[in-house]
Formats: C-alpha cells, sequence, structure tokens
C-alpha cells in the first residue's frame, strides 16, 4: 500500500542514527574504516554475530546504516545492503542469488551495463538468460524453465521510460516460485513501491534521483531479509561497499526526495503539455505521471 506524502517525508527527515554524546541535530559522517572493541571477549563476540555492532566499514557504518533504514522505510522493504554504485548492487543481487546452470528471465528493456552482465560476463559462469518484451507479457510463462531462478524488469525503463506491468509480472514470479527482482530508480519510491506490488526485492542506482544532483555514486537492494542477508554476506567478501561520506550525502538528500520529484513531475508535464499543443509535433509519450 502506498505510503501517505506526509508520511513518506517525516520518515525522510526523522529516520535517523542514534544521536551521540554531543547531541548534534545532524548526524555526523563516520569517516573510520573500522571500530575498536572493549577486549578479545567482545571481539570474538562480535564476528562471531553474537552482537549487532559495527566491525569494519565494509560490512556496516553507520552513515550507511542510516542510509538503508530510510530507503526500505520508503520502500515497505524488512531489510537492505548500500553499495557503491547502482550496478554494483545489480551485480552483487544477481551474483549473490544465482549459481552455476541457472537461468534469468528478464525484461528487454534494461540498462545497457546490465544487458552486458548478462550477455558478455554471468556466460562464464553458465549463468543464462532469456528476454521477453514488456508489452507481450502473455508469454512470459512461456519463458520459464526448470533453471530459471530470477524474474527481473526495470519500470520505468532505462533510458526508454517505458512502463511495466509490475503487478502481473509479481503474480507470474510468485506462482512459479522466482525470486521478483526490480530496477525502481527512474520512479523513486516518492512515486513507486514495488514490494506493494509483489517485488521481492527492490535496487536503486542512489546515483540517479536520490542524489538528485550529480554529487555522488551508490546503489541499494532492499527486500526479504532472507534475501538481502545472502546479498549482504557475498558483499562483505566481495568488498562493494558505499562510503560513509557518500552515504551521509545521500540520507540527506532522501529528506528532499518528495519535493524534488513533485518538481520534476510538473515540470514534465507541463513540458509535455506545451508540446501537445505545438503545431509541429505530432506524438508525445507519457511515461509516467504524479501519483500524490
Amino acid at each position: 500500500m502506498k505510503k501517505k506524502k506526509k508520511e513518506f517525508e517525516t520518515e525522510a527527515i526523522r529516520t535517523q542514527i542514534d544521536r551521540t554524546q554531543f547531541l548534534e541535530h545532524s548526524s555526523p559522517v563516520y569517516l573510520t574504516s573500522s571500530f575498536v572493541f572493549e577486549d578479545a571477549e567482545d571481539m570474538r563476540a562480535s564476528f562471531a554475530e553474537e552482537k549487532d555492532r559495527n566491525i569494519y566499514s565494509r560490512y556496516a557504518n553507520p552513515n550507511s546504516t542510516e542510509f538503508i533504514e530510510k530507503v526500505c522505510r520508503m520502500e515497505g522493504a524488512e531489510a537492505g545492503f548500500a553499495s557503491a554504485s547502482g550496478m554494483a548492487a545489480v551485480f552483487s543481487t544477481f551474483a549473490a542469488l544465482l549459481d552455476s546452470g541457472d537461468h534469468v528471465l528478464s525484461a528487454r528493456n534494461i540498462f545497457g551495463s546490465t544487458h552486458t552482465l548478462f550477455t558478455q560476463f554471468f556466460p562464464r559462469w553458465q549463468i543464462t538468460h532469456s528476454y521477453f518484451r514488456i508489452d507481450e507479457l502473455d508469454g512470459v510463462e512461456s519463458l520459464i524453465t526448470s533453471k530459471t531462478r530470477i524474474l527481473y524488469a526495470e519500470s520505468p525503463t532505462n533510458p526508454g521510460v517505458d512502463l511495466v506491468d509490475l503487478e502481473r509480472l509479481g503474480k507470474i514470479a510468485k506462482k512459479h516460485g522466482l525470486i521478483f527482482v526490480v530496477d525502481n530508480c527512474f520512479a523513486s519510491p516518492y512515486l513507486q513501491q514495488p514490494i506493494s506490488l509483489g517485488a521481492d526485492l527492490v535496487i536503486h542506482s542512489g546515483t540517479k534521483l536520490m542524489d538528485g544532483q550529480g554529487r555522488v555514486l551508490a546503489g541499494i537492494t532492499v527486500g526479504r531479509a532472507d534475501l538481502v542477508d545472502r546479498i549482504y554476506r557475498f558483499s562483505r567478501v566481495t568488498g562493494p561497499a558505499l562510503s560513509p561520506f557518500n552515504a551521509w550525502i545521500l540520507s540527506k538528500s532522501l529528506e528532499t526526495l518528495a519535493v524534488r520529484v513533485e518538481r520534476h513531475c510538473s515540470n514534465a508535464l507541463a513540458v509535455a503539455r506545451f508540446m501537445e499543443g505545438h503545431k509541429k509535433v505530432n506524438w508525445v509519450k507519457y511515461p509516467f505521471l504524479p501519483s500524490h
């Protein structure tokens, strides 16, 4: 169910890590590679995951934790993991969940680098893929095999901004026991929350609408806790961690996400309506409209 406007904006602003003894108004930046232990037993218990604490910023950092928590609340997700770029999030999600011999069923309209993963790199590990047309969803089930593990789509697509019927794909994924993964970065969680439509995981390139000002690279995957845990364990070893400073920037950026997206939509709508009335324009495409 879509969050109410005021609830969304309040959580974007008020979701913060605990204040320190200095009672700061704004969350500080934790530019540290690691965290100290009280003694050897504290260290042992921490690495054994008997304690929920920060150990090493490749695993977790207070700034990335705050960013993840905000996105989870916006998307209605159980857990998340933040990465150094959108493609790091895409790759770590697939790599953590797929084994050699598995098959991915993906919409044909996807970002070029994701297409390159499917066609040039995953074949090295005997991971195959098939594409379906987003305007012919009746044929999706015929492409599912015994090896299919993930159903994947972007909506709106990058860069064509085509819309996909996510609710229908979610029902197909559930029927066949597939993991449904959605790239939601072009809509942002303000306009669309794919988990409410049946997605198991949602990926964002934080570089785009979440930052909104061209300052940082970032990625994040949120969704079911059991799946995110697999992504986290893969990522803490392979190292695509988001830097604390970029996480801090993004956490602040999310405070203005609603305002910025509203303005993006109203400006785009004004341009589209102007073009519709222009004698030299034959057709105007509306990718999506504000829903708040």
